[in-house]
């Protein structure tokens, strides 16, 4: 029997949560498919399921989290979270509200909530409207995102204008009330048409309040922090709990791969290459350039022996801008990913075994290139979740991290890390 079962709408995501739960003492691989559910380690109570589902069209990805959803309670498990950005990235079109749907039909409920907070990284909602600090969603940076931007801080609003179901919301006010008058709110609401629930979280004790509200219920959504919470709610030794912050060797070159175009990904870049060589990708040269991966890969090849190299398609919001204007947002999107896959696979034919990878869909892309669909996720620290081992007669260790994370020698601490594991075994 797992306890939750969490269906993850990009891979960094899904493996931030992985590793939340390891630090609160939960057994929690990372899968990509379902196919993995069938060969999970004994000791697992909570599995997440890494998917690239966040940005394809909504029925593609009702299809991939359905599948999901499927053969998650065929494997016995209790209860579904489904993982989105705590920024609540999506358009108009979804994909949040039809993947929650459709969640919703596949395991007959009549309800669901949404807490995207995670006031431990000052994260928060109150009246339905998201904060950053203390700047409101709509007003902060994330305004200027070149594929999700978010104009609006009205949760509600945002929901809504992607989804069929009617969307309420469950204020503080209510929460601070109590269990009871929460689910009285609730059914009242169901009552009049909605489905769909906003939750307001302004700190980690609405969160809590949360947890013990949905604790038994089938299906519940958000960010990284409400599984955390649940996982309290059914654990019952919370002292001296393990923390695993080095996982097994994985002997042989190491390399990053950056696809993520935010300013800490690009000044985590600019740090690296004073130290070590960085090959970058220009899409609309490689466009019209079918020998471009020969090309890297001969590059690799005579550096990859004298230490890390890096391999970017990360480029400032001109650069951005200008590929986008030729190729199109899907169009610039879509080749970054096919050419840092083929990079990925041309560095594992040259022997590297440790990747950092920056960007939660290039993240994605370099998973399935090197065919890795289960691995061990280490205890959340100062890597943000992302480090993992995929076991094995080819070992292979990666720390993966969603863009807009970490300081400018993120890439360094995360290769020490895995040179650390192979030291100690």
């Amino acid at each position: 029997m797992l306890e939750l079962g969490v269906i993850a709408d990009d891979l960094t995501g899904g493996m931030m949560v992985a590793s939340l739960l390891e630090r609160e003492g939960v057994r929690c691989p990372l899968v990509t498919s379902t196919d993995a559910l069938g060969h999970l380690d004994p000791s697992a109570q909570a599995v997440v399921i890494g998917r690239k589902i966040r940005l394809i069209p909504a029925d593609e990805a009702r299809a991939d989290v359905r599948n999901s959803a499927v053969a998650l309670k065929s494997a016995g498990t209790r209860r579904i979270y489904y993982k989105y950005c705590a920024t609540f990235d999506s358009t108009e079109k979804g994909n949040i509200g039809p993947i929650a749907e459709t969640l919703m039909e596949t395991l007959n409920t009549d309800r669901t909530i949404f807490c995207p907070a995670f006031p431990e990284y000052s994260v928060t909602v109150f009246q339905g409207r998201m904060f950053l600090g203390g700047t409101m969603l709509g007003e902060s940076g994330k305004k200027f995102d070149p594929v999700t931007p978010m104009t609006n801080s009205n949760l509600v609003e945002v929901l809504q204008a992607q989804s069929q179901s009617r969307v309420g919301l469950l204020s503080h006010g209510k929460l601070v009330q109590g269990k009871e008058a929460a689910v009285q709110t609730l059914d009242e609401q169901v009552a009049r048409g909605n489905n769909l629930f906003v939750v307001d979280a302004v700190d980690d004790t609405d969160v809590t309040r949360i947890a013990e509200l949905t604790e038994d219920w089938p299906l519940t959504t958000g960010a990284d922090a409400l599984p955390m919470f649940l996982a309290r709610t059914w654990l019952t030794n919370l002292d001296n709990i393990e923390q695993r912050t080095l996982l097994p060797a994985s002997p042989g070159h190491e390399a990053v791969i950056a696809g993520s175009c935010a300013n800490a990904t690009l000044r985590q870049v600019a740090h690296f290459e004073k130290h070590h060589p960085v090959f970058r990708f220009d899409l609309l040269q490689a466009e019209s350039n079918p020998h471009i991966i020969d090309l890297f890969k001969d590059w690799a090849a005579s550096r990859i022996k004298e230490g890390p190299v890096a391999v970017t398609t990360s480029a400032d919001v001109d650069g951005v801008q200008r590929a986008q204007q030729i190729l199109g947002i899907d169009g610039a999107a879509n080749l970054a990913d096919e050419l840092l896959g083929q990079s990925a696979l041309a560095l594992q034919e040259l022997g590297v075994r440790k990747f950092v990878v920056a960007g939660g869909e290039t993240s994605g892309q370099v998973m399935n290139s090197l065919g890795i669909n289960q691995v061990q996720v280490s205890s959340f620290d100062n890597l943000s979740g992302g480090y993992c081992h995929m076991a094995g007669s080819d070992a292979h260790s990666l720390v993966l991290k969603a863009g807009a994370l970490g300081n400018e020698s993120f890439f360094f601490t995360a290769l020490n890390r895995m040179r650390a594991a192979d030291e100690a075994a």
